[in-house]
């Protein structure tokens, strides 16, 4: 086997922490991909439930230790972000062991071993070493211990999200090569046997693989002990072999047809408890703070002015993927930490303010000046002026504008998927990761995201009619 789940005689930890933190906090939680099959990912023979080596490894250790286990579904990207942040207390996800992960992270003693491959299109026969990566295009996740052993060869490294679009743009012609460990490759083969792919280099390299914790954590001792109580007892080999003894006998999967009406209701679920909600609030939290920085640019005070001019300028200036992750993950570091969904609600929020802002403003402007004269004959100060006589009129100008930006909403908020909200997006990449079924399920995504936008639509028609009833002609 190329992979196996009895590893090294144990080793004693040396970090000095006293006491037993899992215990005491009563629950483990754990960061994990859930895209990475076969050691992390959503089981269709489960339910639907998270499943995998990693997974049940994690499962294990934590009923050995008597306490609960909360898996955290992480992008791999973010993974030591979210934990550095405190989103979890350990990263389940083949983690390599390193002297520069060491250097930073708390490692756990190892429960796998992965040998490394490079896998190419079945007519390449260029490639029979390493070094043949040398100015060879190689599809990677960035931050993996695979994408550095690619670099070191000199291959042109392509980011993706991971092993599933790795061997999608493969596939597709777009790369050359893809280095990863043999056991993905394996369980890939053997739900499609058919995949124009061959493991074309057995590498030398071998991957110890471990828990991540954060530095000076004191999670080692119960880890380490958990670790070695269930590779003792056999619980280890037989997870390994539950999930990496590859049959390549297998049948292939369901039909794609079959993969989208299974998973039809799935998608609709996360649409109408998460990216519904997610929107309707942010716009409705958006607009209040679009109205008062609206007003506040309208200001006669150069102070109140230039403040909400920087507040835009900041909004529109930086990407929305930046104001999430700051949210998110940078302000825990000076210990501001917010949930998941919050902190998504709360990005948006300031991020529709910001733009919304300049459109209710525009909107304001283009009352005509005698409007507000006219208010003022009647007795009417500014706050009457504008709840009575301006605003009404300027909100027939800016219902279009406004509604462009709720439906773009509705569509941005498939960042979220990058702070672990899993909302439709998400849960569309968690169905398609282990089947590869990458355009059927991406497909049923969009078409839900498409549909929710010819409501809004609609909605948007029918209300500029409404307000257009009692305009003059």
């Amino acid at each position: 086997m190329l992979l196996t789940a009895l590893l090294l005689a144990a080793c004693g930890s040396s970090n000095t922490n006293s006491g037993d933190p899992i215990k005491s906090a009563g629950v483990l939680r754990v960061g994990t991909e859930g895209v990475y099959p076969p050691y992390s990912f959503h089981d269709a023979k489960q339910g639907g439930e998270l499943a995998g080596y990693d997974v049940d490894v994690a499962k294990a250790v934590a009923e050995k230790l008597g306490v609960d286990v909360e898996f955290v579904e992480t992008p791999w990207d973010a993974m030591f972000a979210a934990l550095e942040a405190d989103r979890f207390d350990i990263v389940a996800n083949e983690v390599t062991i390193s002297d520069e992960r060491k250097q930073k992270y708390d490692l756990s003693e190892p429960y796998s071993i992965s040998q490394g491959v490079i896998v190419t299109r079945k007519e390449d026969s260029t490639i029979k070493t390493l070094a043949d990566l040398k100015g060879k295009r190689t599809a990677q996740n960035p931050t993996s211990n695979w994408a550095e052993i690619a670099r070191d060869a000199g291959s042109e490294v392509e980011s993706v999200d991971g092993f599933s679009q790795a061997i999608t743009v493969l596939n597709d012609g777009r790369v050359d090569a893809v280095v990863n460990d043999s056991i993905s490759v394996l369980a890939y083969q053997a739900e499609h046997p058919d995949a124009p792919i061959k493991v074309a280099v057995k590498l030398k390299e071998r991957g110890d693989q471990a828990f991540a914790a954060r530095k000076d954590s004191g999670l080692l001792p119960e880890l380490n002990k958990a670790l070695d109580e269930l590779r003792a007892e056999g619980t280890l080999t037989k997870i390994s072999e539950k999930y990496l003894d590859v049959d390549l006998s297998k049948a292939g999967p369901t039909s794609t047809w079959q993969l989208i009406l299974d998973n039809l209701w799935p998608l609709a679920r996360a649409a109408i408890e998460k990216t519904i909600p997610l929107t309707i609030i942010s716009f409705v939290v958006g607009l209040v703070i679009a109205l008062v920085v609206a007003l506040a640019r309208l200001s006669p005070n150069i102070v109140i002015s230039g403040l909400a001019r920087f507040y835009i300028s900041i909004i529109r200036g930086t990407p929305l993927l930046v104001q999430l992750f700051i949210v998110f993950y940078a302000l825990p570091q000076i210990g501001v930490k917010i949930d998941a969904f919050p902190a998504a609600v709360i990005a948006f929020s300031l991020n529709v303010g910001g733009y919304a802002a300049e459109i209710i403003r525009s909107a304001i402007q283009s009352i005509p000046k005698g409007q507000w004269e006219a208010a003022e004959t009647i007795g009417l100060d500014y706050v009457g002026a504008l709840r009575r006589i301006i605003l009404p009129q300027a909100t027939r100008v800016a219902v279009p504008p406004l509604s462009n930006t709720l439906i773009s909403l509705v569509k941005d908020t498939s960042l979220a998927s990058t702070i672990l909200v899993t909302e439709l997006f998400r849960t569309a990449q968690n169905v398609a990761a282990p089947t590869f079924e990458f355009f059927a399920l991406y497909g049923t995504a969009a078409l839900y995201y498409w549909i929710i936008c010819l409501v809004l639509s609609f909605a948007q028609n029918r209300y500029e009619r409404r307000l257009e009833r009692y305009v003059a002609r």
